[in-house]
């Protein structure tokens, strides 16, 4: 939960990505809640690090990742002139997974109580939890009460069970022990794990687009976020291990270049759609591992010819995932792209003839006070963190005893890691 302080509520947001780490400090401030994300928040403190220790969204060494995170986090108090003590944190980790089902519960006295809903939300948790994964993320689709369906509030009306369609986000349990153990090796609390795909869809869509239905994916550095909304509703999440650093590789394989001056190309050139001008506007580029760096020479032709593949291959899984998911019917028929690679220029265009749906880049609504350095899509999801926090505190209003399961969980990790190191 946030932190109290003496300029009021204080809230604590880290990203920790394949490409960078991200702390955001924000304030309780009435005056930004038109607008935007409108949260009422004000962004007081920014910091963020080039990742180490971390690849595809899972934590490899905790001592380079602890070294980033703490110096992201300070670089934000400086800035806010606040200590924090917890934090909301983004997950992308433990091979993520979506799944749709029915918990029941039988009604003993005969009218709905307080009582049944909790061991529906429990009988839920047990269910998504069945295989050893830790449960991220659990919110009803719809109530039903005798099998009858469209329940909106079923607290005290009569019936003999009730059962509610559920969606739960689960991942492998030691990856997200490990993303604990990181935050509390920095001092810091872990108040709330989010989903990733959840936060930066958050971030870029807005309340309309997800009520019509909308995919959103977020290409970072190391993987690809999916998730879908439609009638409000967050249904699926997944992650495609394949992103930005994939293509960087593939410039620095196939020009033999240093894979810093990979990722200047791709930054100042990289392009997925064909101009008249490609074949004749010349890149130049040192060699890896000469002892006197001699320029060579490539077109903006050929670096389209590297990259395409790729994002061809990326939007393919994703094509395949939503597939095998039987989510497509539901995701309404626009894809809103965001996180740092789609930025590269014709991706819109590329996307929608490889998806056969209109697609749009998008960059996070404004969150007050952030400057428009901080405003980019590679920031979608420390953004969103903040609206995704308050969107799982909405669906849990019929579920109370889900947030003290989070929160038992984390405070018997946050206890042993005190105790152990």
């Amino acid at each position: 939960m946030p932190i109290n302080t003496s300029g009021g509520e204080v809230l604590g947001l880290i990203d920790v990505g394949t490409s960078k780490i991200c702390c955001l400090i924000a304030v309780r401030d009435a005056a930004y809640r038109r607008g935007g994300l409108g949260l009422g928040y004000r962004v007081i403190g920014i910091g963020y690090q080039r990742s180490r220790g971390v690849k595809a969204g899972v934590v490899v060494d905790l001592d380079e990742a602890e070294q980033a995170v703490r110096a992201a986090v300070a670089q934000a108090e400086r800035m806010a002139g606040v200590q924090l003590e917890e934090v909301i944190v983004s997950a992308a980790c433990g091979r993520m997974r979506s799944s749709h089902f029915v918990a029941h519960a039988d009604i003993e006295s005969g009218y709905v109580r307080d009582s049944e809903i909790r061991r529906v939300a429990a009988a839920g948790r047990a269910y998504a939890e069945r295989d050893g994964r830790l449960l991220l993320y659990l919110d009803r689709l719809g109530w039903r009460i005798d099998g009858v369906p469209g329940i909106t509030d079923p607290k005290g009306m009569a019936g003999h069970r009730l059962s509610a369609d559920l969606h739960a986000i689960t991942a492998d349990d030691a990856p997200i022990r490990n993303l604990v153990s990181l935050i509390e090796r920095c001092y810091l609390t872990l108040s709330q794990t989010i989903p990733s795909p959840l936060a930066s869809a958050l971030a870029v869509t807005t309340e309309e687009e997800r009520r019509l239905g909308i995919t959103c994916l977020d290409i970072g550095g190391g993987m690809t976020t999916i998730s879908v909304f439609a009638d409000g509703r967050f249904l699926y999440a997944d992650t495609v291990p394949v992103g930005g650093n994939h293509m960087t590789f593939d410039i620095a394989r196939e020009l033999r270049t240093p894979l810093a001056e990979a990722e200047r190309i791709k930054a100042l050139y990289g392009t997925l759609v064909a101009a008249r001008s490609d074949e004749h506007e010349v890149i130049s580029y040192p060699l890896a591992g000469e002892d006197e760096p001699t320029l060579h020479h490539t077109t903006k032709a050929r670096l389209r010819s590297i990259l395409q593949p790729r994002m061809e291959g990326l939007l393919g899984l994703v094509r395949e995932r939503l597939q095998r998911s039987n989510i497509t019917s539901y995701a309404g028929e626009r894809v809103v792209l965001t996180g740092g690679t789609s930025q590269l220029i014709g991706i819109a265009e590329f996307a929608a003839n490889s998806l056969g749906r209109p697609v749009r880049v998008s960059r996070p609504q404004p969150f007050g006070g952030l400057p428009a350095s901080s405003c980019g899509p590679a920031f979608s999801t420390v953004i969103g963190l903040a609206a995704a926090a308050q969107h799982i505190r909405n669906s849990w209003s019929a579920f109370p005893q889900y947030s003290d399961v989070q929160e038992s969980y984390l405070g018997r990790m946050g206890q042993w890691l005190r105790h152990s190191f």
